[in-house]
């Protein structure tokens, strides 16, 4: 099934200022009982180091923001570190975009091996699969929730394994 992003979307580079924006979707897209989501501290700490990017999703007329990711690309490496979409423009086609915009910037930076971990039972991993990621290992008890630590799921983009 395709879905269609609620508009075009605007892709703009994330700064310190920004997370504003993006910590009432971190608390509102996870579960606080599943361990996903990165306080304001860790975002902010991570983003001034070397080759990490934050974007977020916007609407280009009203500025509305759907949603944001958060890489990493080294080298010829890049991680997708964090993908959220705010639960009113979920299944619209934001999630594939902002994958599809995290492949577009790491091979543009020259990264040829793209890879993510997700939490074992994520509904994204259809989406990562649907955007040609493959599950290429397990970490065992990753994620600790409220409820109990969860596995998570190693994915690498399959055009970018060899």
């Amino acid at each position: 099934m395709s879905s269609v992003a609620p508009s075009p979307i605007l892709f703009e580079r994330c700064e310190a200022h920004h997370l504003d924006e993006v910590m009432p979707i971190m608390t509102t897209a996870f579960s606080p009982d599943s361990g996903e989501a990165w306080t304001r501290s860790q975002c902010a700490g991570i983003l001034p180091m070397a080759g990490v990017a934050m974007f977020l999703a916007r609407d280009p007329a009203s500025r509305a923001t759907y949603g944001f990711s958060l890489l990493r690309a080294v080298a010829d490496e890049a991680e997708l570190l964090l993908i959220a979409v705010a639960p009113t423009a979920q299944r619209s086609g934001v999630g594939r975009a902002l994958v599809d915009h995290f492949v577009a910037f790491a091979q543009g930076c020259g990264a040829t091996r793209l890879h993510l971990e997700v939490r074992e039972g994520n509904g994204a991993i259809g989406l990562y699969r649907a955007a040609g990621f493959k599950i290429a290992g397990r970490r065992r008890n990753y994620y600790r929730g409220a409820n109990g630590q969860y596995d998570a799921l190693t994915m690498l983009l399959a055009s970018s394994e060899s």
